[in-house]
């Protein structure tokens, strides 16, 4: 019976997947098409940062816009998505969906197992992630951000098995989208300073040339193409749900350097309790979610409902000890604020209104992840179990 079904569910799958190769209406491509057309550009040898390159190709490839979707990443991440450009739009579609998919599915089971989850709970891993709405908002647009969620959860992992080789990739895969994890990245660099961790320089140092060395053997001057872009062409017209942004609309459009106060508040918090000792002795899967949390609350731009997808690590960090202990107090406590928040980002979408009204989303979730932490310290073991004794 289960080689009957699973046979059943490939014949749909393939006749669903050839329908859509069909039929470009159904489904049109959001911003995969920018990865596309930027791989094919590279492999063409041209410019991947040009607009009046980039604009042909999205509408040949069936998105109906009168601008270029810009891809802003960084140059290394231009050989993460190099193989898009040898496949036709529609079918490199479908391949960058279905890598996000098991990048997330992956994800989500990893960070169960971290976070106090077995083997045996895969079904909560696996909801958490794909009932979360960033997840939803991510995988329909085409976006990047699931490969910086697996930057966070290999390195927790290559800490866990001191892999520096995977630590390098993590570090990679994180610098893909360099201003939503500041905090974070310069906390990971200082603590690789202080514990001389130089197999993990090397190996974050390696990726790096080796991607950027790749991208260049089919366009030599991908470097400058991407400081021209960002010198002439910076994200000024962005009203990103951030802090930053709602400051400087507040304030006067006109002062874009507005958007990065929060983050240098950030930066110079986050200094001075470097300068202090901070973080001592602290493991790694206590640092990742507070200080991905800080990192999207302060983001001068992006943060967009897909980046959110960052947020994961704090979900899994906040519901799952609560499922290892089988507190269904601290279950019921946390996953109801979980769901109201994810219900409000489903409203959002569904009434149509912008990106911009997400910015409480990041807060929220920050304040349900301190009362988590405040509820699960030791010291308040005693008071969680006669109360979890009086809800039985």
């Amino acid at each position: 019976m289960l080689v009957a079904a699973g046979g059943a569910a490939i014949i749909l799958l393939v006749v669903q997947v050839g329908y859509v190769l069909q039929h470009p209406e159904v489904w049109p491509p959001d911003d995969s098409i920018e990865y596309w057309a930027a791989a094919r550009l590279v492999r063409l040898g041209q410019n991947p940062y040009a607009a009046e390159l980039l604009l042909p190709l999205q509408q040949a490839g069936g998105r109906s816009t009168a601008e270029a979707v810009m891809m802003w990443n960084p140059p290394w991440t231009l050989a993460l998505v190099l193989p898009l450009g040898w496949l036709p739009a529609r079918l490199a579609q479908l391949v960058w969906l279905a890598l996000h998919l098991a990048v997330l599915v992956y994800c989500g089971n990893r960070l169960g197992q971290i976070y106090g989850g077995s083997t045996l709970q895969r079904g909560w891993c696996w909801l958490l992630t794909l009932a979360a709405m960033p997840s939803l908002f991510a995988l329909q647009a085409g976006q990047i951000t699931p490969l910086v969620l697996l930057g966070a959860v290999l390195w927790l992992e290559a800490q866990t098995r001191r892999h520096a080789l995977q630590a390098g990739l993590a570090l990679l895969l994180l610098a893909i989208k360099p201003h939503l994890v500041v905090l974070l990245g310069l906390t990971l660099l200082v603590v690789i300073i202080r514990q001389r961790q130089w197999a993990i320089v090397l190996s974050g140092g390696g990726w790096l040339l080796g991607a950027v060395g790749v991208v260049m053997l089919f366009r030599p001057e991908v470097v400058s193409d991407y400081l021209r872009a960002l010198l002439h062409h910076p994200p000024v017209q962005w009203h990103s749900p951030t802090l930053g942004a709602w400051l400087r609309w507040w304030w006067g459009a006109e002062h874009f350097w507005i958007q990065f106060v929060p983050l240098l508040i950030g930066l110079l918090v986050l200094g001075g309790m470097l300068i202090g000792g901070w973080p001592r002795a602290r493991q790694g899967h206590k640092l990742i979610p507070p200080l991905l949390l800080v990192s999207l609350l302060v983001a001068p731009y992006g943060a967009w409902p897909f980046d959110l997808v960052l947020l994961l690590p704090a979900v899994f960090a906040v519901v799952m000890p609560s499922v290892a202990r089988q507190e269904r107090l601290g279950l019921w406590i946390w996953g109801s604020s979980l769901l109201l928040i994810n219900l409000g980002c489903l409203a959002l979408n569904l009434a149509g209104e912008p990106s911009s009204r997400f910015v409480w989303v990041t807060p929220a979730v920050g304040l349900v992840y301190a009362g988590a932490v405040f509820w699960g310290h030791p010291r308040r073991d005693q008071q969680r179990q006669q109360w979890q004794t009086q809800l039985a």
